[in-house]
């Protein structure tokens, strides 16, 4: 491994331990050859992410464009130096694991719907089943990039289906838990037509996020939106035996980590458009602990 590369993927896993620290804390239980190649997605996905939601301007468009450029040219070229260490150990990890190109493109694609300068944009989510276009490449591709990685026994087809409901049930946990932050941003992405069912509209969304109160109403949906999600947990759980024997540990804590989010909100009065839901540090490590003593069932 060069210098450099060397240097992409440590700089990949900072970007997870700082600003991904669930996920973080679940890598740890893989073997290093696979920690390094989740960082690689994660670091990869953060950049874009950060492009998509923390930068302003009119070049951000522009931006994903030259990233997918030269992305294109490291998965085509081993011997093309990309700009950025993230383009470099993702490309790296595609090779070495032989995760499919276009789960990149469909990646880009979806984060080109959250970008108000693209012909794709779409601000607010009237339906799960328009949600669930945008989530494939969001969400689901991360799923199934991971898949690849942490290696598979038993059926392959029954694996990818669970490595895909639990891309989509990690981000419907986010797009639960981060209501508020993505109103700020100007996204809905809580469907409106699962939430007009239970008298909840934008208008009430934004008036909720300014007075911090959390209307009879609003809890109803939440607790709908939650079960939805909790739905995808069950049918992603079962594909957690069928990855290979060293990778599950780590998976499963990343599973009950991020499905304990889901309790928290509930326990804190659904109050995610003011306050952010947290699984509390301790609580964290006993979920690593409870993976390892269940590693001892297989």
């Amino acid at each position: 491994m060069s210098v450099r590369l060397a240097a992409a993927y440590a700089h990949c896993k900072q970007l997870t331990a700082t600003h991904g620290r669930t996920y973080y804390r679940g890598t740890q239980l893989l073997s290093p050859a696979r920690r390094s190649g989740v960082y690689a997605l994660y670091g990869f996905a953060r950049m874009v992410d950060d492009i998509v939601d923390t930068t302003t301007g009119p070049d951000r468009l522009q931006q994903l464009d030259d990233i997918e450029a030269d992305l294109h040219a490291a998965l085509a070229r081993p011997d093309h130096r990309p700009r950025h260490l993230e383009v470099l150990a993702v490309a790296d990890t595609a090779a070495v694991f032989g995760i499919p190109h276009e789960y990149f493109d469909a990646f880009l694609r979806s984060m080109r719907m959250d970008l108000p300068d693209s012909d794709h944009y779409v601000a607010t989510y009237r339906s799960m089943t328009q949600l669930r276009g945008y989530m494939y490449g969001s969400a689901s591709v991360i799923g199934l990039q991971m898949l690849p990685i942490l290696g598979t026994v038993g059926d392959v087809a029954t694996a990818t289906t669970a490595a895909r409901a639990l891309g989509d049930a990690f981000q419907l946990t986010n797009f639960i838990r981060d209501a508020g932050e993505d109103l700020d941003r100007g996204r809905v992405y809580l469907p409106t037509d699962e939430l007009a069912v239970f008298g909840v509209d934008e208008a009430m969304l934004r008036r909720c996020r300014r007075n911090g109160q959390v209307p009879p109403q609003l809890r109803r949906a939440l607790a709908h939106l939650i079960a939805i999600t909790r739905a995808e947990y069950r049918l992603a759980e079962p594909g957690i035996e069928l990855l290979a024997p060293a990778s599950r540990p780590g998976i499963r804590a990343a599973f009950t980590m991020y499905r304990a989010i889901l309790d928290h909100v509930e326990n804190g009065g659904y109050r995610v458009l003011t306050e952010r839901a947290r699984v509390p540090t301790p609580a964290r490590a006993g979920h690593i602990v409870a993976a390892l003593v269940h590693r001892g069932r297989f």
